[in-house]
């Protein structure tokens, strides 16, 4: 699997471009804005993307979605973040962003396939109440639930402290130790190293 990181925004959010090294099939994840940048890694790879997917729908994950062209999935739950600046506190920053309808909506247990490669929908609700996780062969883009040695924020509206810390330990948390965790902010890490390390969860 193909996987490029950039740090796009204000917020300097992570978005990824998951592709397929044969077909060049790919999935852009979380495009929070430079919508130009992203694009000329598309470009440089040669890739294809076949959609935006949206992690959850706090606006500087989101920006850049109606630039690409392409259909929009999200989980259901966050659905109206798009289209809502309060729910995607774009409108708490004096921007009042919204973005298109999406074209999908997602659920739990869902594959997503571009080219060999699937992502399977977790659903992952506490950051927002629609926030996901996209598993892989080894890797999995958690958004904005899990970080390095720390977890998302859950202060915000529709966030939920106890929704976030049982969604890492049952639907996280069970995964094996060398599954290479992609978050929404900041460095990369593992499920092993979360396991031992995190403070925020015991």
């Amino acid at each position: 699997m193909i996987i490029k990181k950039i740090v796009v925004g204000g917020m300097e959010t992570n978005c990824y471009i998951a592709g397929d090294e044969a077909t060049k099939e790919a999935f852009v994840i979380d495009p929070g804005g430079d919508y130009k940048e992203i694009k000329k890694i598309i470009d440089r790879e040669g890739l294809r993307p076949k959609a935006v997917i949206n992690t959850h729908g706090h606006g500087d994950h989101i920006i850049a979605d109606g630039e690409f062209g392409l259909p929009v999935w999200i989980h259901r739950l966050d659905a109206d973040f798009l289209r809502d600046p309060l729910k995607n506190l774009s409108g708490a920053f004096g921007i009042m962003f919204e973005t298109g309808p999406a074209s999908s909506l997602l659920e739990h247990g869902d594959i997503l396939s571009f080219g060999k490669h699937d992502l399977e929908v977790i659903h992952t609700p506490g950051h927002t109440p629609g926030s996901i996780c996209l598993k892989g062969d080894g890797v999995i883009f958690a958004g904005d639930t899990l970080f390095y040695e720390g977890i998302g924020r859950t202060d915000f509206i529709y966030g939920s402290q106890e929704d976030i810390l049982k969604s890492i330990k049952e639907r996280l948390f069970t995964l094996e130790d060398r599954y290479v965790v992609y978050p929404g902010h900041g460095p990369s890490t593992t499920i092993g190293h979360e396991k031992q390390n995190n403070p925020f969860i015991a």
